[in-house]
């Protein structure tokens, strides 16, 4: 998420460049970004998508691959280098 926000920050500093005040140049600010940007950004995007998928999923019918998919509880541990979380529990997570 960090990653995420620092990548969109520096191409919304591309987008809108530098400000020139009193002949000094000097990057924007976030609050000035933020200002000029004027939407969400980009991970509570991502975040607000993912709760539209798990409602467009659980809305679908039983006999759905992709309901079935969605509902399976795997047996056994994770592989040790594996996700922490997975997709859902993080989506739960954010929930809360």
């Amino acid at each position: 998420m960090k990653r995420l926000g620092t990548w969109e920050r520096e191409i919304l500093r591309r987008i809108h460049g530098s400000v020139v005040k009193q002949g000094i140049w000097r990057v924007r600010t976030d609050q000035e970004l933020w200002e000029l940007y004027n939407d969400l950004d980009i991970v509570a995007d991502i975040k607000k998508k993912s709760f539209e998928l798990i409602g467009h999923v659980a809305r679908m019918d039983q006999r759905n691959t992709v309901k079935k998919a969605f509902e399976i509880k795997p047996e056994g541990g994770r592989r040790r280098k594996s996700c922490r979380l997975r997709w859902l529990e993080d989506v739960e997570k954010d929930l809360r």
